[in-house]
């Protein structure tokens, strides 16, 4: 117990409010630069109605849906994670967590699937565009969008993958348990929040067509 209070806290529960503050303060930080992001995208939208919309057409909506479904079942499993440590469940614990990774490979896998689509047809991001169903002006600038946003998404969703590995072996390893389950925590809720901001791209980039 001693190894996990940190000196410069007088207790375990002065040590997680601290750590749930710090979290909460990162998460707000991170939405704040997605809502610049969708301001940006409104903005946009407002400009280019027509052309958003037909552009919005062109992406792949079974492979989103999959996307959104795979994403909020990883979120399940990262919660039945959480509850199973509680419980002092390590085994089970680990399981959620190695599903949680296992889905969110698979969501980059179908983002991989999605962006070489785009690309054999010659949806390009910046002055690389070239598809010819649909003039530069205004498409250009949705893909430009889809991509900076969708792709930004992505590198939090490798990072996600890279702290559910490292809770996973602290659980295996014991340095977490039913008594300290802190890190856990706030891990789960950085990847809630990767899977809510893509609950907000799926419309955006899928649904409005």
């Amino acid at each position: 117990m001693a190894t996990r209070l940190r000196p410069h806290f007088q207790d375990l529960a002065q040590q997680t409010h601290a750590a749930r503050l710090g979290m909460w303060i990162f998460i707000g930080s991170e939405a704040l630069l997605f809502a610049a992001l969708f301001a940006l995208y409104a903005a946009y939208r407002v400009a280019y109605p027509e052309a958003f919309r037909a552009a919005a057409g062109y992406t792949d909506l079974p492979l989103g849906t999959a996307m959104t479904v795979v994403l909020i079942t990883s979120s399940f499993a990262v919660a039945a994670a959480t509850a199973a440590l509680r419980d002092d469940e390590s085994r089970a614990a680990v399981r959620g967590l190695g599903v949680a990774v296992a889905l969110a490979f698979a969501f980059l896998g179908l983002k991989a699937i999605e962006y070489t689509l785009h690309f054999r047809d010659g949806i390009f991001p910046g002055p690389a565009y070239r598809f010819e169903a649909l003039p530069p002006a205004g498409a250009n600038v949705f893909f430009n969008l889809y991509y900076v946003m969708t792709g930004l998404h992505a590198l939090h969703v490798l990072s996600g993958i890279a702290i559910l590995g490292w809770l996973a072996r602290a659980v295996r390893g014991g340095r977490l348990d039913g008594v300290y389950h802190t890190p856990l925590e706030l891990g789960g809720m950085y990847w809630h929040f990767v899977d809510i901001v893509w609950v907000f791209l799926w419309p955006l980039f899928y649904l409005l067509r």
